[in-house]
């Protein structure tokens, strides 16, 4: 199947062809007939695999062949749970309906408001927002949802971790019963298909691809058991063989903040995006980040579905995160598309429950690097009763063995590099 054999709008081909887009991913084969035949969608897919033209695609399709008002108002509302995802959304938009003469805004809080307003006066056929910044701009009158055709929640497993429930719940009473919408989340838990089931007709329709492969095929994966006072050294040993850009996560504000101030003191170029930063600084910081010039970005999870770098090679992730699912969203920033990536994990004694459910939901033993400097003060560590973290209400108490059985010291699909810093990361040819 080629873009050429859907039906697709000539302009809408010429903008593709113009990004290098010839070949449907398996979410776009799927998704786009679906959409263009105007049914809703509910859809699963892993990070990276193409849903944001999946679901742009055939919108823009669908507002070319509606006649444009005298007056443009909004046809189009995708809803994202962070600005970063929000930007990403929009400038895809952008892409795919140059030459077409559609108009194209984002809307999201942390920045003043007016320049958005101005945008949304000149008139906009597809609009991109985070709720909070939505709902706020509706009540003060700047936002008309009453001519919406089109309504995509984006992401919607990390809208609903992110406490946004209820917004989503008052823009749907906002917006115009009679319309296509589609849903779209990576992981589908219990109260994602409840609210699916708010959103979407009766007869909508379900695409899902590859969940039974949660992690992106073509990264490489590796656990370092580490004790967290080494994990800022075994960091820069880490980074020392590593050529390019490092995405590196961390579960808090602080916690971030405090590995940019590390790495600065040791002489390499490192910024933080997190929530507390303003939308300038973290904007200008991913920038940089994606042109080359800072080779080491911390996020926190607000980040992990928002940052789309092509050839983004590692991923690090300095602390576990405690939901399993977000480790899926972490590694897919990397081996996106048709590239390659490495995703390492640092594991000290109280995240190895968190590497347990990461394992179980992945269904794999992700390979241990035992050959590292850190690994004897790891296993004191873990030694200690106390470090153990606490069963989950409901279950036993967990019982990891301190010894790992059956893990092999290398990384998934990569072969290591004997004597190397830390167990052998070097640049993969």
């Amino acid at each position: 199947m080629t873009f050429d054999s859907l039906g697709i709008d000539s302009r809408i081909l010429t903008a593709l062809k113009n990004q290098g887009y010839t070949t449907p991913t398996p979410i776009q084969q799927q998704s786009i007939p679906v959409l263009l035949d105007g049914y809703d969608l509910l859809g699963t897919a892993q990070t990276g695999t193409g849903k944001t033209a999946a679901f742009t695609i055939p919108i823009i399709q669908h507002l070319l062949n509606d006649p444009t008002p005298k007056r443009r108002e909004i046809r189009a509302l995708v809803v994202t749970p962070t600005r970063e995802l929000a930007l990403q959304v929009a400038e895809n938009a952008k892409r795919y309906s140059a030459g077409t003469g559609l108009r194209t805004a984002v809307i999201f809080g942390g920045v003043g408001q007016n320049p958005q307003v101005e945008q949304l006066k000149n008139g906009v056929d597809y609009l991109v927002a985070t709720p909070g910044r939505l709902l706020d701009l509706h009540n003060q009158g700047f936002i008309d949802l009453r001519q919406l055709t089109h309504f995509v929640l984006d992401e919607a497993d990390q809208m609903l971790d992110m406490g946004f429930i209820h917004d989503i719940r008052k823009l749907l009473k906002i917006i115009p019963q009679k319309r296509q919408s589609l849903f779209f989340s990576a992981t589908m838990p219990k109260v994602i298909v409840e609210l699916s089931s708010q959103i979407l007709k009766s007869n909508y329709k379900q695409v899902r691809i590859a969940v039974e492969k949660p992690t992106a095929e073509r990264v490489t994966q590796a656990v370092y058991y580490v004790a967290k006072n080494d994990k800022p050294t075994l960091l820069l040993e880490l980074l020392k063989d590593m050529e390019g850009s490092v995405l590196v996560f961390g579960r808090t504000k602080h916690g971030c903040d405090k590995v940019v101030r590390i790495l600065t003191q040791k002489g390499v170029k490192a910024a933080a995006i997190h929530g507390n930063k303003s939308q300038n600084a973290r904007q200008n910081a991913l920038n940089s980040f994606k042109d080359g010039s800072l080779k080491v970005l911390i996020a926190t999870d607000i980040a992990a579905r928002g940052i789309d770098i092509s050839g983004l090679e590692y991923v690090i992730n300095y602390e576990l995160p405690n939901i399993a699912e977000t480790y899926v969203h972490r590694i897919g920033r990397t081996g996106r598309a048709d590239a390659s990536g490495a995703s390492i994990s640092f594991c000290a004694a109280d995240e190895r429950a968190y590497l347990k459910d990461i394992e179980k939901l992945i269904n794999l033993n992700i390979p241990l690097m035992e050959d590292h400097p850190f690994a004897e003060a790891a296993n004191a560590e873990w030694a200690v009763p106390e470090n153990r973290i606490p069963a989950k209400q409901g279950q036993g108490q967990r019982q990891p063995q301190r010894q790992p059985q059956g893990r092999s010291s290398k990384p998934t699909g990569s072969k290591p590099e004997g004597g190397n810093r830390g167990g052998g990361y070097k640049k993969r040819r």
